[in-house]
């Protein structure tokens, strides 16, 4: 259980490493699929088992079971629930670029000033959505639909180069810019930001895939079990509704804030 698998892209993680990874994924798919912050539990897994030697190994592989993973839960919310197709695209493609842009700066800027101001941003965002219950309940616009497309395409660009910079907490921003900004209800923000992940998951792929730093082989198995968990995450969401959205929605918030505030805290 504890040897390293000679198999041809995986790393030479063991089966006990890969039945963990597999774990982790699914559990990862499930926390994404709902309302983002899975990679608050597939990564550091990831990082736990080091497959390939090298952090960035796992950075790369992990993008592949991410892509994979949120294309599965649109593919459930579409069936299960009406999307914007016409606001979600183009938002998605603004994020899209600023995802790659993102990931070219990734090594410019110092991380502690970006956990900093990601911290403090989380808890404001955090408390905001605490103090308003009626928040996201229902679909309440409140822009035209031009100035609404604009907000989108702006908040997403700037969001997708974020998570280029490898930051934490994509999934959350990106529900609350549609939730608190934009006025949609928790459920359908929930799923365009489903949408724009893939995007910005596939930007940051796309920039690790000519360095030759994805195990496929390991990326491919992890992807079937995170896709497995975020049809679970997405049908629960939709089964569920807007305010179990919302809750696990502050639950993330909650262990992005404690998990930044210990990075902080280390140094």
């Amino acid at each position: 259980m504890t040897t390293p698998l000679d198999w041809s892209g995986f790393g030479h993680v063991s089966l006990a490493g890969l039945l963990f990874l597999c774990l982790a994924a699914a559990l990862a798919g499930a926390v994404d699929a709902v309302v983002g912050g899975g990679g608050l539990i597939q990564l550091p897994a990831m990082l736990l088992i080091g497959p390939g030697g090298q952090p960035i190994y796992s950075l790369a592989t992990s993008k592949v079971a991410a892509v994979v993973g949120t294309a599965a839960a649109v593919r459930t919310y579409t069936v299960q629930t009406t999307v914007d197709w016409a606001a979600a695209l183009p938002m998605a493609f603004a994020a899209f670029v600023g995802a790659v842009g993102g990931a070219a700066f990734a090594g410019s800027l110092e991380p502690g000033v970006l956990n900093a101001v990601v911290l403090v941003a989380l808890l404001g965002v955090g408390l905001y959505t605490w103090r308003k219950p009626e928040l996201g309940v229902a679909d309440r616009p409140r822009f035209s639909r031009p100035a609404q497309l604009t907000a989108m395409g702006a908040g997403g660009a700037v969001i997708g180069f974020y998570d280029g910079l490898a930051g934490p907490g994509t999934g959350a921003f990106l529900v609350f810019l549609l939730v608190g900004l934009i006025g949609f209800a928790f459920v359908p923000a929930s799923a365009t930001a489903k949408i724009v992940n893939v995007a910005t998951n596939l930007g940051a792929l796309l920039y690790f895939i000519p360095a030759g730093k994805v195990l496929w082989g390991l990326g491919a198995v992890m992807a079937v079990c995170n896709a497995g968990g975020a049809v679970v995450g997405a049908r629960l969401a939709v089964r569920r509704g807007s305010g179990f959205v919302r809750r696990v929605f502050l639950t993330v918030v909650v262990a992005l804030v404690v998990s930044l505030g210990v990075k902080a805290v280390a140094g």
